[in-house]
């Protein structure tokens, strides 16, 4: 029935289908430019779709969509260019820097690519700003490229003021996490890692400064540090071409009368739609998502968690459906549960053991984001992606100063030398302590197996490199961790490389089986009475600066020896990167 149905709808394609290779002729007339609006979030690839959020939800632009559009103009002869308007960019450093080298793309293929910042911008639009031939700016507006900072808030006396006393458990010198809670000031081992993740922010951007500008590396540098603009200093510097309104803007390209703007999405349908579809189902690329914290335990099903049991039902959808002739996992992940990543590690495993598994790694994929990219035959990265944090930290709160302080007090009978790991709240002997350690030893021992088996190195190899160490994707691929450096489209390519004998295959996001939300079960409820014990501290910490959403995402409890511990891999720092 499905293949009389495709028949059917291959008939009245071919019956179209010279009304469409014409359209398709005449997407863009002559010397026209393309438009394209970039307000908000930009990511590699989308996510599920629900069938109301089309109503309700502006669609989000992805990387592979731009991807297509650059591949169109450049193969189409009519258009002058491409003209992007770009608003605002809510995307890390990595998703801007693959955004720009499709820019940049298109750029080198001697097509025209225009950038207006009607609102201005900072330092992640002027990066991507540079790639093109001419940027114009808003007439009244502030160009702000004043580089990056992190900032992290060390707590430890103001806990001690609230009566919460923190115990942290770590494996890796750079696995600094948690030092937040019982430091009062940055380590050593973080202010390392955390000053070269800078430098390479830094200089991506004095890079495509120079690059885009035309100007030497010493004096795009000190155009960045002069920063902020006003639009008409920004002019004088050479860091844009002119200033104009969004109306002003095809007389200024035009010159004599005004230049012909074609809205992109029309015109990529356009160019896209005379190409008659096969009859027969096409094998693809399957792309696995791993975005969000790593967790055990979604009862929710939040699409912000990536939960193991839904990653689990992909991946084993992608191994056994013939259609899926290679798989990108794509990695935007700060890591998690332990006990989840090994558990989606497992399934890629079997998965990389019968079809070609690619890793891509946009923004972040560090600990357990890490983990699981592991088995991959290949792993990409951009030059500012954020990896690595091999290692593995826990950190838990005794709040019995404070209840002693507000005349609470606790009488607990137990049976087991351990049994005090079952109280979340209880202060711990040294004995339970010892077993802790233990437990974390056994974790990081692991961790550092699974990679030198994935990447191929001796246990040594991966610990001189391991330590919890936060890694850019540039210095990643020197030390052997990343294989490519580029992005979605690179991993794409390489798939097709090895599944399909470079056969262009059509990416498929691949999602789990479509089920209604399960009854909460008594685990689940009692691993959510366990983090409403926790809540009056996730709110301290919120209150003192410490990223709320960084402690919630973070936060994962696992089984019952497990409860008493809040379980951080979210790639060794907690501090924002603005």
């Amino acid at each position: 029935m499905l293949f009389i149905l495709r028949l059917i709808l291959q008939f009245f394609r071919l019956l179209v289908w010279p009304l469409a290779v014409l359209r398709r002729r005449k997407a863009a007339p002559p010397r026209a430019y393309v438009h394209l609006e970039i307000d908000g979030a930009v990511t590699d690839v989308a996510g599920p779709k629900r069938p109301w959020e089309a109503w309700v939800r502006k669609p989000v632009l992805t990387l592979h969509g731009v991807a297509e559009l650059i591949d169109a103009l450049i193969d189409d002869p009519n258009p002058r260019g491409l003209l992007v308007t770009l608003k605002s960019l809510r995307a890390g450093m990595a998703t801007a820097t693959s955004l720009r080298a499709q820019l940049a793309r298109l750029r080198d293929a001697g097509r025209e690519v225009v950038v207006l910042l009607p609102l201005g911008g900072d330092t992640r639009e002027f990066y991507v700003a540079t790639a093109a031939t001419r940027i114009f700016v808003g007439p009244r507006t502030a160009l702000s490229p004043i580089g990056f900072a992190i900032n992290a808030r060390y707590v430890r006396g103001a806990l001690e003021k609230a009566g919460l006393t923190p115990e942290v458990f770590a494996r890796g010198t750079y696995k600094s996490a948690g030092e937040t809670f019982v430091r009062d000031s940055m380590s050593e081992a973080q202010r390392e890692q955390m000053e070269a993740l800078l430098a390479t922010f830094y200089d991506e951007l004095v890079d495509a400064v120079a690059e885009g500008r035309h100007l030497d590396v010493d004096t795009a540098r000190a155009r960045i540090d002069a920063a902020p603009y006003t639009a008409a200093d920004a002019v004088s510097a050479g860091l844009v071409d002119d200033t104009a309104y969004e109306d002003e803007i095809a007389d200024k390209l035009g010159g004599s009368e005004a230049a012909r703007v074609v809205p992109a999405a029309p015109y990529l349908r356009a160019r896209m739609g005379a190409r008659l579809g096969p009859i027969l189902p096409q094998p693809v690329i399957g792309v696995v998502r791993v975005h969000g914290p790593i967790a055990g335990d979604n009862p929710l099903h939040m699409s912000s968690v990536a939960s193991d049991e839904a990653i689990i039902q992909v991946v084993r959808r992608a191994r056994q459906d013939p259609a899926v002739r290679a798989v990108v996992l794509h990695i935007d992940s700060p890591g998690g549960s332990a006990l989840a990543s090994d558990r989606i590690h497992h399934e890629l495993v079997r998965l990389a053991a019968e079809k070609p598994l690619i890793a891509c790694m946009a923004n972040v994929a560090a600990s357990g984001g890490y983990y699981v990219a592991a088995p991959a035959h290949v792993i990409v990265a951009e030059p500012t992606t954020v990896t690595g944090s091999i290692g593995v930290i826990a950190a838990r709160f005794t709040p019995e100063p404070l209840l002693s302080r507000l005349g609470i007090h606790t009488s607990s009978l137990r049976r087991g030398a351990h049994a005090g790991l079952l109280d979340p709240a209880g202060p711990l002997t040294d004995d339970e302590r010892g077993a802790i350690e233990k437990e974390i030893d056994g974790i990081y021992r692991g961790f550092v197996q699974v990679v030198s088996d994935g990447r191929k190195k001796t246990v040594d190899e991966v610990h001189a490199v391991a330590e919890g160490r936060v890694w850019v994707g540039r210095d990643a691929r020197t030390r052997g961790l990343v294989d490519e450096l580029g992005g979605f489209e690179t991993a794409l390519r390489l798939a097709r490389e090895r599944g399909a004998e470079g056969r262009k295959l059509a990416p498929r996001l691949l999602r789990p089986p479509r089920s209604p939300l399960p009854p909460l079960s008594a685990e689940h409820r009692e691993r959510r009475v366990a983090r409403a014990a926790f809540a009056p501290v996730v709110r301290l910490l919120g209150t003192l600066g410490v990223e709320p959403s960084a402690l919630v995402q973070g936060v994962v409890l696992g089984s019952s020896r497990e409860r008493a511990l809040l379980w951080f891999e979210l790639g060794g720092y907690f501090s924002r990167v603005d």
